[in-house]
């Protein structure tokens, strides 16, 4: 089963006169109500989003992965969203910069490499505007871009180094008039999002959000539509692509029904990675005793580490840099740690090397294990001289000693 979790927000603000708005925060007092909804696991994020719409209210929405692990604001998200009044915001991160290739299981103890396949992205020249979506496409295969769209906007950025992040902002009727229609949509991220940036500049004919009646009232509507017209003008400083394509219906008095789809870009130094393979767990375990340390919420010690103060270790034990050894774990003579994060109450022999390895808790390594690459889920057991390289061990499962594992997973049947 997966599980959607709906929070609503409010806001209670006292303001007192004369307060400039850093001292008004101080009165800020926020409300969370956090409600678990349980879904059949194959009915996608869509379907998952049709099971919790009777429960949503606000006018914007916010969907987020819960596999995401990023340090960026969603309120950057939804502050976007709503200056440009946009139908749907997704954050777009940068691709990782090790490139695009993952490792896979080839079925056999190695590991292959295949690559990985792309998200190609189109933005207008301000990069604010979501213009052409196709996930999972390779760049060797041929890209379609719609005609209307590259005539509105004149020119169009193609890119192939931006990750969907998987958090989006919605407004939420159209989310849900598309759910409705659209039953067959099981995925937010492969269908709802590409239809809505290829319908954002469908041309239905509407009076202020009413389709038109034929009822011969040409004067009227004209009239009508020309000061729906002077408004879109009017309340944009620098209009975008989007009102001058429905005020542009050459020929006709109508105005053309558009709506905006946009992207935010987080920037660079942002964290953002999604949560969603063995690989990518070893990677962000790795980043947050590294690069994104301030993740961790810790303080590091002067030897670029975490040792927790209950952890015991062994004579000649080294523990090196981006390295973390938690609560209550043991670690016997002469061990090398590098590069790896050791969980809470672990028992670890002596003349033990781990090596870009993630151990989880009530872990036992016995005397002279060699651990390289590999995550060793809680309660797990590995017996003296036991070598794993690029391995996976599930919960409670017994390495024999003196066996070699190399790329496998190993688990209880």
């Amino acid at each position: 089963m997966e599980a959607g979790i709906m929070c609503s927000v409010r806001q209670h603000i006292a303001f007192r006169e004369h307060e400039c708005p850093m001292q008004a925060m101080s009165y800020f007092r926020i409300v969370i109500n956090c409600m678990v909804a349980a879904v059949p696991e194959d009915v996608g994020t869509a379907g998952a989003l049709r099971a919790i719409a009777h429960h949503l209210s606000a006018s914007d929405i916010l969907v987020v992965s819960g596999d995401l692990v990023s340090d960026i604001p969603p309120g950057a998200l939804a502050a976007v969203h709503r200056q440009h009044d946009a139908v749907v915001t997704t954050m777009l991160c940068s691709a990782p910069v090790n490139g695009p290739t993952e490792l896979v299981s080839s079925g056999g103890k190695d590991k292959i490499k295949k690559p990985r396949r792309y998200n190609i992205i189109g933005l207008d020249p301000t990069k604010q505007f979501l213009l052409h979506v196709a996930t999972g496409a390779e760049v060797e295969k041929d890209i379609r871009i719609q005609k209307s769209i590259l005539r509105a906007v004149d020119q169009m950025e193609i890119r192939a180094d931006l990750v969907d992040a998987h958090m989006y902002a919605f407004k939420r009727s159209i989310l849900q008039e598309v759910l409705d229609e659209k039953d067959k949509f099981r995925s937010l991220k492969e269908d709802i999002l590409p239809y809505l940036v290829r319908s954002q500049l469908k041309s239905e004919v509407l009076l202020n959000g009413v389709p038109q009646a034929e009822n011969g009232n040409e004067m009227v509507n004209s009239q009508n539509n020309q000061a729906a017209v002077s408004r879109i003008l009017a309340n944009a400083s620098t209009p975008s692509f989007h009102d001058l394509y429905a005020s542009s219906n050459k020929g006709s008095t109508l105005v053309r029904r558009t709506h905006k789809c946009c992207a935010y870009i987080a920037s660079e130094s942002k964290y953002c990675q999604r949560l969603n393979s063995i690989q990518a767990f070893s990677d962000i375990n790795r980043d947050v005793i590294g690069d994104a340390s301030h993740l961790s919420g810790y303080s590091f010690s002067a030897h670029n580490n975490i040792i927790h103060p209950s952890a015991q270790l062994g004579s000649r034990t080294t523990v090196g840099p981006h390295c973390m050894l938690w609560e209550g774990s043991q670690m016997g003579d002469k061990c090398s740690v590098k590069r790896s994060v050791i969980g809470r109450h672990c028992r670890i022999g002596s003349n033990v090397k781990v090596v870009n390895s993630v151990i989880m808790d009530h872990v036992t390594i016995g005397d002279g294990c060699s651990i390289q690459g590999s995550v060793i889920c809680s309660n797990a057991q590995l017996q003296e001289r036991s070598v794993l390289k690029d391995c996976q061990v599930g919960a409670g499962f017994v390495i024999t000693a003196g066996s070699e594992h190399k790329g496998e997973s190993l688990a209880r049947k």
